[in-house]
């Protein structure tokens, strides 16, 4: 069985799903999801970020979304319906809520399953990823297996 840590920021899509769970063909898949709730530290990125990609509105509303301690309750919904989603396409997952130091528990998690890979599915953060701030280029630097970025499909919103 393949192992793939799954480093998510908001719900799993049924595009994400099918993403990720037909990368390898036939091969079967086992999850480890990793949902990192928002931190206020990164508002003014997001807002940059929104900005660059159009969405002007967003970019105002950036304060208007729950962060930090107010982020869990979110970010433990947005877990439960991700890994009832994998279950229901057939793939065998388990998950926790990343409350602090996201990459050093990405490493920890990465040694105890023995994981093939980590899978960053995110939506696109130009400033981060200009300055290699974003999950996946930090990562590399943490983890010995390969990192891959996908693009999140059309995000559901809480």
């Amino acid at each position: 069985m393949f192992t793939t840590v799954l480093m998510i920021e908001k719900p799993l899509t049924p595009a994400d799903v099918e993403m990720v769970t037909t990368l390898h063909g036939d091969e079967p898949v086992s999850f480890v999801v990793l949902m990192q709730p928002r931190g206020d530290q990164d508002r003014l990125l997001r807002a940059l970020d929104d900005v660059a990609l159009g969405h002007l509105d967003e970019a105002a509303g950036e304060n208007r979304v729950p962060e930090g301690e107010e982020a869990a309750p979110p970010a433990e919904r947005s877990l439960a319906h991700s890994l009832e989603a994998l279950h229901a396409a057939g793939a065998e997952a388990v998950g926790e809520v990343v409350a602090k130091h996201p990459l050093d528990l990405l490493r920890t998690v990465v040694e105890q399953t023995k994981a093939d890979e980590v899978i960053v599915l995110t939506a696109p953060h130009f400033v981060e990823e200009f300055f290699h701030r974003d999950w996946t280029s930090r990562a590399r630097h943490k983890v010995g297996v390969p990192v891959l970025k996908l693009f999140a499909q059309g995000q559901e919103e809480e």
